[in-house]
């Protein structure tokens, strides 16, 4: 894309976001996102992880199908989301559902290491590649059953989930660190979806509250939780 036109697309997406932001703020609990996160999705660059038949609707504020059953989530609910796990420049985020990687991209922004796991090799092995093309060489990225999350790099400052659940997966909330939080969808897919805010204070104790109702594709993988 020219960049005078990447640069009129990321405007109107920035307002897209806030406008969006101002008709569910009773929902979410703010009246604005963190200008780390704002700031976020105004430099990583969304067009490079849609296919060329999607440049023209890149910035457009909604999902974009990416293949193999799949979608780049909607702009306001990547930043909702990132704003939501309420991170830090030194934490580590676990994100499950690579997807395309553009989450895993505004994560790396905002945070110092990020661990992503997506189940279908072909995305995975494609957004693995785009996010080493962009230099994000503090994100991680492995094949694998994100219901189980990733022991090996535990516990996580914030969890971010991109697809939804029926419930919240056991193992996801071991894995969070007290104090933290895990963002995910959970809910049918044929029907109602809710974007949960799961809290573990410092005691561990667990507490949650909706942010949303919203529509993700299924969360796949065997459930051992």
């Amino acid at each position: 894309m020219e960049q005078g036109t990447v640069t009129g697309g990321v405007d109107k997406m920035l307002r897209d976001i806030e406008a969006e932001v101002r008709y569910t703020r009773p929902m979410i609990r703010r009246d604005a996102l963190n200008p780390r996160v704002m700031e976020a999705i105004k430099k990583v660059p969304r067009h490079v992880f849609v296919g060329p038949h999607m440049q023209d609707s890149a910035y457009d504020n909604g999902p974009l199908p990416i293949g193999c059953g799949q979608t780049i989530s909607q702009p306001y609910i990547v930043a909702l989301m990132t704003d939501l796990a309420n991170v830090g420049e030194e934490d580590s985020v676990l994100e499950v559902g690579t997807g395309s990687g553009y989450q895993a991209a505004v994560l790396a922004e905002v945070v110092r290491r990020v661990y992503s796991i997506e189940i279908i090799p072909e995305l995975a092995e494609q957004a693995a590649e785009r996010l080493r093309r962009l230099g994000y060489t503090n994100v991680k990225t492995r094949i694998g059953n994100g219901r189980k999350g990733w022991k090996e790099y535990a516990p996580f400052d914030a969890i971010l989930v991109t697809a939804t659940a029926e419930h919240i997966p056991r193992p996801l909330i071991d894995q969070l660190k007290n104090g933290g939080r895990l963002i995910i969808p959970v809910g049918s897919v044929y029907g109602h979806q809710e974007l949960m805010v799961v809290e573990k204070d410092d005691a561990g104790e667990i507490s949650e509250w909706s942010a949303l109702p919203v529509a993700f594709v299924p969360l796949t993988g065997a459930d051992e939780s």
